[in-house]
């Protein structure tokens, strides 16, 4: 039994110099094909965020109108359903067809659906087709995730999916830029903003010339089909090949030290997730009402806000997959947790004036944000080839369930908590401390050693 199977924490291996010259060509194509579309997911999903109002103002009849919150919230609480149940989906179907099959379609289901939501006629079909486009959002993280994992260095590994993982907060830059840009065109500009999302079909050809299966799944497939076609014929299966033959998920789940590692993910996983979307929304918010009780454009200051928080994020990332290599998995996760629990008291009751709130906002998106790169570096790590892009998949969009839900509460619970302010920090810190108290009981540090077999 490896010490990742019986949790026993790995001796410590000796740090490595690395440079690009030192990762194959493979591996950095890879990077480069993965990062590109998990830039265009971060693209889309903030997207919505920014022109669901609009459009919603566009297709919606007057009775959706009088309750527009609510509608701009079931779009994005939708996109949120399609990507859990896509992204579990696509996760069981990697490990199965290949990660490079399954990023080429889930990169060209999001673009031809996204390029179908600017054409959606009411708010009806919109709200369908941001699901559908959800589902293929959230089939792209596991895949290239284990993609990532399998073709880099031990002594790399986080910073390459550190890397991979920053691209959703340059994809949300991107596309607040493409919205400023756009927004003179008027009330139809959310179409042309959901039609830039088709550009992402242009990456699948990059992928299919450049991109490669890692080895570490093709030996695995090669002795599934062995096995397939030795028990086909009658033949004498040993056991560790049986267990090929099940499926990736009962494979995974059905063992108990794998089964309580993927709870303990998906626990700390939901608690990001909530505290990402019971506060990033409120970041902005809160912006804008300093900003108004100063004589200031609240919604400038808000979208300022917004931007920032989504910005920060990039370093955030990075910074997280340098420390990850360098300190360790566990104790980088720490310090982004109590740095997410920190900042926020300290913006909803501390700050008192917008310049100050957005400077804030930068120290909560490095955390918040930061923080859910410790999940493309940790997660692949702690789970065997045959079953990873299934565990860390289940694991990752299960807890966008969690998000949908809160993002379809978040004014009931500001109206419990007695105000933006109150809420955010009860929920948010509430949230951290859990993470804080569940890390070390996940599993074994994994720093610098190979993945599982």
């Amino acid at each position: 039994m490896s010490d990742l199977e019986s949790g026993v924490p790995p001796l410590n291996t000796l740090d490595q110099p690395v440079t690009m010259r030192s990762i194959d060509k493979t591996s950095r194509r890879a990077l480069v094909a993965s990062w590109l579309g998990w830039t265009f997911d971060g693209f889309e999903t903030y997207a919505l965020v920014l022109a669901g109002s609009v459009a919603v103002t566009s297709l919606g009849t007057s009775a959706q109108l009088e309750r527009l919150p609510a509608y701009v919230g079931a779009l994005v609480a939708a996109t949120l359903a399609g990507w859990a149940l896509g992204g579990i989906v696509a996760g069981f179907a990697a490990d199965y067809l290949g990660r490079r099959r399954i990023l080429i379609i889930s990169i060209l289901w999001y673009a031809l659906f996204t390029g179908m939501s600017a054409l959606a006629p009411n708010y009806w079909w919109l709200l369908a087709l941001r699901f559908i486009t959800g589902m293929g959002l959230g089939a792209e993280w596991g895949s290239a995730t284990t993609l990532i994992g399998e073709l880099w260095p031990d002594r790399s590994r986080g910073r390459a999916a550190a890397v991979l993982q920053s691209g959703f907060g340059v994809g949300a830059v991107l596309a607040a830029l493409t919205w400023f840009l756009l927004q003179p065109v008027g009330a139809e500009a959310w179409r042309y903003l959901f039609l830039v999302g088709t550009l992402p079909a242009l990456v699948v050809l990059y992928v299919r010339r450049a991109v490669h299966d890692p080895e570490m799944w093709t030996e695995i497939r090669d002795r599934r089909r062995k096995a397939r076609a030795t028990a086909a014929g009658g033949g004498q299966v040993s056991a560790e090949d049986r267990e090929l033959l099940r499926s990736p998920f009962t494979s995974v789940f059905s063992q108990p030290h794998l089964r309580q590692r993927a709870l303990r993910l998906l626990l700390i996983t939901v608690v990001s997730v909530v505290g990402l979307y019971s506060v990033s929304a409120w970041i902005p918010q809160f912006t804008g009402q300093l900003a108004k009780h100063v004589g200031q454009s609240g919604g400038t200051w808000a979208a300022n806000a917004g931007l920032v928080f989504n910005a920060a994020s990039v370093p955030g990332y990075l910074l997280l997959g340098y420390l990850a290599d360098r300190w360790g998995r566990k104790p980088t996760m720490l310090l982004y947790y109590v740095g997410s629990a920190v900042i926020l008291p300290v913006f909803f009751f501390a700050v008192s004036t917008p310049e100050i709130a957005l400077i804030a906002a930068g120290i909560a998106g490095f955390f918040i944000l930061g923080q859910f790169a410790w999940m493309p570096i940790y997660m692949p790590e702690l789970f065997p080839t045959a079953g990873r892009a299934t565990a860390i998949s289940a694991v990752f969009n299960s807890a966008r369930i969690a998000g949908s839900l809160v993002t379809l509460f978040t004014g009931v619970l500001i109206s419990l908590l007695g105000g933006i302010s109150t809420a955010a920090t009860t929920v948010g810190v509430a949230s951290y401390v859990i993470a804080l108290a569940v890390i070390w009981f996940v599993g074994p540090e994994t720093k610098g050693q190979p993945l599982p077999h």
